[in-house]
């Protein structure tokens, strides 16, 4: 795998795991809000939506104002155009 299509995967693993943060927020919030610090939920929120820890730490850095309709249809919608440039669509 080149530079390129490394750094493509790692925008979309990002982006997925926003959208599904966006998608699952009550449990998201939940999870965050039970945690006794910032480790604590980045490890349950990985748990949570099955992600790395850059994952986590994607979603626990998103202001809660980016938790729109309009902003997650915008990650998807990126999301979609960085998994058509890679060789096996995913």
């Amino acid at each position: 795998m080149d530079e390129d299509e490394r750094q493509i995967r790692q925008e979309l693993m990002i982006l997925d795991a926003l959208v599904q943060a966006m998608d699952r927020r009550d449990e998201v919030f939940q999870m965050i809000e039970n945690s006794e610090d910032r480790d604590e939920a980045i490890r349950r929120v990985g748990q949570l939506l099955g992600v790395g820890e850059l994952g986590s730490r994607a979603v626990l850095d998103l202001q809660a104002r980016r938790f729109t309709r309009d902003q997650r249809h915008a990650l998807a919608l990126r999301a979609e155009e960085l998994r058509s440039t890679l060789p096996d669509g995913r």
